[in-house]
């Protein structure tokens, strides 16, 4: 994706955000102000660029991922549409469909999880 110098998102030719992601509606609407996506925190930013990214690579079709974000969503009961919370059940529902699509293994995300939540494992820029 490329990034216009304000940081919004550039939807061109080479490089597009889908219109079933960019126009989603409902519980699974992404957080805008003034018509933009909102990311709070640096990791809002990676976990909605790593599931936009996957779904290119055609490694599930968006559908699914959306069907389990809203999952996740309802699940939690959540009223609140923080950006934090928001991309909380993004990442949530990411990690169950890359569990079920055999993208990484249960126990090796459990692992990599905790090796980050303990300082064994820098993030990556």
């Amino acid at each position: 994706m490329a990034r216009r110098d304000h940081g919004e998102l550039e939807v061109n030719e080479t490089s597009s955000i889908d219109d079933s992601i960019a126009q989603m509606r409902g519980e699974a609407a992404l957080p805008r102000a003034n018509g933009e996506l909102v990311f709070e925190d640096p990791w809002q930013g990676r976990v909605f660029g790593i599931a936009v990214q996957l779904h290119q690579e055609g490694r599930y079709d968006w559908a699914a991922f959306q069907q389990r974000l809203i999952d996740e969503i309802a699940a939690s009961g959540d009223q609140d549409r923080s950006a934090s919370d928001y991309y909380g059940h993004w990442l949530a529902a990411l990690e169950r469909l890359a569990i079920e699509q055999g993208l990484v293994d249960a126990d090796e995300l459990a692992q990599r999880v905790d090796d980050y939540r303990h300082g064994r494992r820098d993030e990556v820029f």
